[in-house]
């Protein structure tokens, strides 16, 4: 089964969770996801299965919106609402003027500092792991883009806001360090994300929703049109001698692409068989190769 889908993550539950159980939806051990959420997050979770799971290699650099809430008036060690407390607990009333400043900082390219609870490796170690065991804890500093963080709403000792960042990028650890800036201590409370790559919210499917499209036998409805995918490549459909050259990782001619660094080859409207580079001219080989060649294709072409 090759698919892309979009879930609706719940709190509570790591990504691997998710995974496991849409392998079992889907009765498809080869499942992955394109972009990992920590358990307190919800919202867009792109998951791949089958020959697809190949496509995640050109999702690692995806940018990412979001909306979140974050509590200030003590910091924790995870920098978000499931650490314990770092610091001592202060009575904070917050003015929209001064957050609304102070978010203003947290824009354009800036180097941040991962948290102590994060999959960063400190030689071949993720960093919770030694976070876990009360290990020293000694991260470097990441370049990462906020394109946009704006303060939504303001209430009490909470700021909702909006986010729109590239890959890599904390929204905890922005948190974090706008309650070292305030003096009191802030976290990560809440946060959902809306969009990853060209997946969205509109398009997200609770995990019970996908069950019982699964019980129904309504799947098909549930996942991404491959010609929706990677929307930065141009699609081409391929003739019948084209797709057996394609699938069998020979080089295609495309006249019309001369432009193109990359494209997208469909046996059809659905069967996205392979991402083909252009390596001269309209000479376009494949990168990677989602559906192999039929014995009658591979006689026909060797």
């Amino acid at each position: 089964m090759n698919a892309v889908l979009v879930v609706d993550k719940p709190s509570g539950l790591t990504s691997h969770d998710v995974v496991n159980r849409v392998r079992r939806i889907l009765g498809e051990r080869s499942v992955g996801h394109l972009g990992t959420l920590d358990p307190m997050a919800t919202g867009v979770l792109a998951l791949v299965a089958g020959s697809f799971t190949r496509l995640a290699q050109f999702y690692a650099s995806s940018e990412k919106c979001y909306e979140g809430v974050i509590r200030f008036g003590y910091a924790t060690d995870t920098y978000d609402a499931e650490g314990e407390a770092a610091s001592s607990p202060q009575v904070v009333q917050l003015s929209a003027e001064k957050i609304a400043e102070l978010a203003a900082r947290f824009s354009g390219v800036v180097e941040q500092l991962p948290p102590p609870f994060s999959a960063k490796k400190i030689h071949g170690v993720p960093a919770y792991k030694l976070a876990r065991k009360r290990q020293e804890v000694v991260l470097k500093p990441v370049k990462v883009e906020i394109k946009e963080f704006v303060i939504t709403q303001v209430e009490s000792d909470r700021a909702h806001f909006r986010a729109h960042v590239s890959s890599g990028t904390y929204l905890r650890s922005i948190a974090h360090d706008m309650g070292q800036l305030m003096g009191c201590g802030a976290h990560l409370a809440s946060l959902r994300r809306t969009v990853l790559g060209e997946f969205n919210l509109a398009e997200a499917h609770t995990l019970d929703a996908l069950q019982e499209a699964a019980d129904t036998n309504k799947l098909d409805a549930a996942f991404i049109h491959p010609r929706k995918l990677l929307p930065e490549f141009p699609c081409v459909t391929a003739d019948e001698d084209g797709v057996a050259c394609i699938r069998n990782g020979r080089a295609l001619n495309l006249p019309e692409f001369s432009q193109a660094p990359m494209v997208k080859v469909f046996a059809n409207q659905k069967d996205l068989i392979a991402l083909a580079t252009r390596i001269a001219g309209t000479l376009f080989h494949p990168k990677i190769v989602l559906a192999a060649a039929t014995q009658a294709e591979y006689a026909a072409n060797r």
